[in-house]
């Protein structure tokens, strides 16, 4: 598929076939997933692949949500807290491929890697969470180019998915997403395409103008 395809086809689907997504499938889906950009090249997500009868266990922390359990499969973004799990190698790769000049500049770098690895928990969560997001929607483009439909979801018991799952607490669950072959004549698929605000309206150059706002304001009057 064309990569402008993969962009303005792929839709957030609730229907799935009946089918199972087979395992070279999925492989190559995350072998794509791997190249997703992130902060320091530290690659903090983890991918819990959730298939078959432990579906249930996924929607039962995901308030019941019916689409978890029609689809092939579920995926839980995880993030890691601990900016400093990768860093030493992910460092040492730069320095031998002459992305760093030396070792002070390797030295230095991890240095700025631990002081983030120090930070309070908000900061962590939320460096996490951008990198992760980053993954996640790599994952769902990896996937419709390969025909495989997808749903992010952000309704989910995050506390019970820890339980369930036992996830470590130094783990952050970013975001769900369901994988599976849409249904034959899917809705959310066959349906015109939700709203999208134009370009127009959300792109500044050089002033900030949110006209958004003033334009939702006068629409309410």
């Amino acid at each position: 598929m064309e990569f402008d395809d993969v962009i303005h086809t792929r839709r957030s689907v609730h229907q799935y076939a009946d089918a199972d997504i087979d395992d070279d499938t999925l492989g190559d889906i995350f072998e794509d997933v791997r190249f997703a950009p992130s902060s320091f090249n530290l690659q903090p997500w983890e991918f819990l692949v959730v298939q078959g009868e432990d579906l249930e266990r996924l929607q039962s922390v995901a308030y019941g949500q019916e689409h978890v359990t029609d689809a092939a499969a579920a995926v839980v973004v995880l993030g890691t807290l601990d900016p400093s799990d990768h860093a030493e190698r992910v460092t040492a790769d730069l320095l031998e491929k002459g992305y760093l000049p030396n070792e002070d500049a390797a030295e230095a770098r991890l240095d700025t890697v631990d002081g983030l690895a120090d930070a309070d928990a908000e900061t962590r969560r939320v460096w996490t969470v951008q990198s992760c997001s980053l993954a996640a929607m790599a994952l769902m483009h990896a996937a419709w180019d390969r025909g495989i439909a997808s749903c992010p979801m952000g309704g989910y018991d995050a506390a019970a998915l820890r339980d369930e799952f036992d996830v470590p607490a130094d783990y952050e669950p970013v975001v769900l997403v369901t994988l599976g072959h849409p249904a034959e004549e899917a809705p959310d698929i066959e349906r015109p395409r939700k709203f999208r605000r134009s370009t127009e309206e959300f792109v500044h150059f050089d002033d900030f103008d949110p006209v958004a706002r003033e334009a939702s304001a006068s629409a309410d009057d």
